[in-house]
């Protein structure tokens, strides 16, 4: 489990993170979305212990961070976005340095390196030097030493990057395998990676966290879109009845017809309601030309949360 509470980072005058708060347990897979310079690479590395908060508390499995770095990086593997890896080395030369500075004791490490080796399809490239390889195969040796000794928490900064399709999958596979026993994190700029791999959302925007979103909850709605022939008035002595509608809002009109946006309340039933709505509105003499629900997907919510001030999440995953 990572318990993250109001961490905090400053570049001299610069508040690259403020007050950032969120947990994850076990098992899950949580994206952290962000345009450039919006705080995620900072967040990561004071994840990953590369460098410390000014203020706040990282917490991993009970072990806080700054108490004691040494046991809580034990439990962490870590791929940086900029892959710093050796290019002189060899692979497997390089695998086996990684279990040198992760304690890996030296009757486990060629098992180790083996098992790594395999998950990450690189068996063909342990006797290469690193600076032969391209960039697919470096970012899959990146994440062959980010998983070796089987870490508790994996904080992967752009896992994906520079693979072709089928590295990808293979790569997602792997993360979604290693979910099972332990807890993930990944930065990505990629809508679709997130949809295919995770199971909530977290997006920072000028260093704040803006939105904490489960996706399941994202495909959840308490947003009507409605076009009728009825007026606001007529409309809103029509739907007077139902308990479960909180706001009515016109939001466009044509020769025929008037659209509205409509907020349920949280505790209703959404389809009936959807039926309850038709119903009354034909009873008292008026069309429903369309009435659906509006279902916010993780892009819209990107750019929304990203480029517009006001607009903040919080949603239970």
């Amino acid at each position: 489990m990572l318990i993250v509470k109001q961490l905090t980072r400053l570049y001299g005058d610069i508040t690259a993170v403020n007050n950032v708060s969120f947990k994850i347990n076990k098992g899950e897979i949580v994206g952290l979305l962000g345009h450039n310079g919006a705080g995620k690479t900072t967040i990561m590395k004071m994840l990953s212990g590369f460098i410390e908060s000014n203020h706040g508390s990282i917490e991993i499995n009970g072990v806080d961070i700054k108490d004691n770095p040494k046991k809580a990086q034990k439990d962490i593997g870590y791929l940086s976005e900029n892959l710093p890896v050796y290019p002189e080395m060899f692979v497997a030369d390089y695998l086996d340095y990684v279990c040198e500075i992760r304690g890996i004791k030296e009757d486990d490490k060629a098992s180790e390196i083996r098992r790594v080796i395999m998950a990450t399809d690189i068996e063909s490239k342990i006797l290469s030097p690193i600076s032969t390889l391209s960039r697919g195969y470096k970012q899959r040796v990146g994440i062959a030493q980010a998983i070796l000794g089987e870490p508790k928490l994996l904080i992967l900064d752009e896992p994906t990057n520079g693979l072709d399709p089928k590295q990808t999958n293979l790569v997602r596979e792997l993360i979604r395998d290693l979910s099972k026993n332990a807890t993930v994190i990944l930065s990505t700029h990629i809508m679709q990676e997130v949809d295919a791999l995770c199971s909530r959302a977290l997006i920072v925007r000028d260093g704040q966290l803006v939105v904490d979103a489960g996706l399941n909850e994202l495909k959840k709605s308490n947003t009507l879109i409605l076009s009728t022939s009825l007026n606001k008035d007529s409309l809103s002595s029509s739907l007077k009845q139902l308990n479960g509608i909180s706001l009515i809002k016109k939001i466009s009109s044509g020769e025929n017809n008037i659209s509205y946006h409509i907020e349920l309340k949280d505790n209703v039933q959404v389809d009936n309601t959807i039926g309850e709505i038709s119903r009354l509105i034909i009873t008292s003499g008026g069309a429903v030309y369309s009435i659906y629900k509006k279902i916010v997907d993780l892009e819209t919510l990107f750019r929304e949360a990203s480029e517009i001030p006001q607009k903040t999440y919080k949603m239970e995953a």
